[in-house]
């Protein structure tokens, strides 16, 4: 779901925490096409339910209330449940895959707090079908939006307690906690549960980066109403920017810009034999780039530094992989622009044969065509010749 439209960011405004419904609203008053997003909730094998969407004042802002209204009391389905739920819906399978990672994700935050697999958790309120039609929708907007990058703001979390299925907890739930390490927040002065654990959650998933709004050209904003009443505006406010790049003489629109994870550790006491299973593991699990420097440690000890370059949504995932099978103890992360040649694949007819090309432009104007090297190496078996003969044949035929 990520690797969308490079030069639209979604902002998401959490001064007065996230729900679910928030979301759903706010995604909504941004002018996704509301007809359309009920259309695909109907793919899911989900009955007894209605969704209302309607404008609406909070605190004297004008934006979008969304209520999923249904007679369920709130069954305690487990993973395996709505995973059947999501699978045997006729949902795009970036939604199915981004669901099922949310809730996974939600299985193993109720599993650390009530010390169980994350297969054997019975969610409650969060099982119920208002609740699954709250993230899946939530992953249905997104996709529709397929912006290029989210940010977020630190997150208002609220405090005192909250009544639900497990009697009376604290501000935050326990499981919103848990969701929400590493991500910064804050109580301000009044109190409430102002994140809920879907709200948290949602956050985990579709969010790169944390801080202030990013540099940007705002070009619309949407409110999304939350239920409870309070002194300050109970609304999550989602903006959505146009990047801003000053490139000098090139437009903008000549080049991609993405954001991209570069994750680093050192390393002085690994069998080398192991570098080879440990970067194929990188690769296998998305890395965009893997590769090793050598360098001089602490008491001169030679070492080398391994370097993967992924996606942002990706960097969690990868370095527990570095972390399980390298010897380091620890993972160096940063997040940072990309620009990017426009690139395309094509095939073509050669005098050696067929084989695909990767073409690389700046608007237009193509910069280099390069000759795919595992298609170049059939080439060269087929025409019995040496690899570097059939370059050097395919180059000039590419250059003529």
């Amino acid at each position: 779901m990520k690797n969308g439209n490079s030069k639209t960011i979604l902002y998401l405004d959490c001064f007065s925490g996230i729900s679910g419904d928030m979301f759903l609203g706010a995604m909504l008053d941004l002018g996704l096409d509301k007809e359309e997003f009920l259309s695909e909730l109907t793919k899911l094998p989900l009955h007894d339910y209605e969704v209302e969407i309607k404008k609406a004042l909070k605190g004297g802002i004008t934006g979008t209330d969304v209520m999923v209204k249904t007679h369920e009391h709130h069954p305690h389905r487990g993973l395996k449940q709505i995973y059947e739920i999501i699978d045997n819906s006729k949902l795009k399978s970036d939604v199915k895959q981004k669901s099922k990672e949310a809730f996974y994700k939600l299985a193993e935050a109720e599993g650390k707090v009530h010390d169980k697999p994350p297969e054997e958790i019975h969610f409650h309120e969060v099982g119920a079908v208002d609740s699954i039609v709250d993230i899946v929708g939530s992953c249905i907007l997104m996709d529709m939006l397929n912006p290029g990058a989210v940010y977020a703001s630190p997150v208002n979390v609220g405090s005192g307690t909250v009544n639900c299925a497990h009697g009376i907890l604290p501000v935050p739930a326990p499981a919103t906690i848990e969701l929400l390490k590493g991500v910064p927040v804050y109580a301000a002065e009044e109190s409430g549960e102002f994140t809920t654990p879907t709200g948290a959650l949602l956050l985990t998933i579709f969010v790169d980066e944390f801080g202030s709004m990013p540099l940007g050209i705002p070009e619309k904003s949407g409110y999304g109403l939350g239920k409870a009443e309070r002194k300050s505006p109970n609304v999550l406010r989602a903006v959505l920017l146009k990047e801003y790049c000053n490139t000098g003489d090139i437009h903008t629109n000549d080049l991609e810009k993405d954001k991209i994870a570069i994750l680093e550790a050192n390393v002085d006491d690994m069998n080398p034999e192991l570098y080879e299973g440990a970067i194929e593991s990188l690769f296998q699990k998305g890395a965009l780039d893997v590769f090793l420097t050598p360098i001089i440690m602490k008491k001169t000890r030679p070492g080398i530094k391994i370097t993967c370059l992924c996606p942002p949504d990706k960097k969690q995932h990868l370095a527990e992989t570095m972390l399980r099978e390298t010897a380091t103890l620890g993972v160096r992360e940063l997040v940072s622009d990309r620009i990017k040649l426009f690139r395309e694949i094509k095939e073509i007819n050669t005098p050696l044969g067929n084989l695909r090309v990767k073409i690389a432009k700046i608007g237009d104007e193509i910069i280099r065509t390069t000759p795919e090297y595992e298609d170049m190496k059939c080439l060269a078996k087929n025409n019995k010749m040496p690899l570097l003969k059939a370059y050097e044949i395919v180059n000039q035929f590419l250059a003529g």
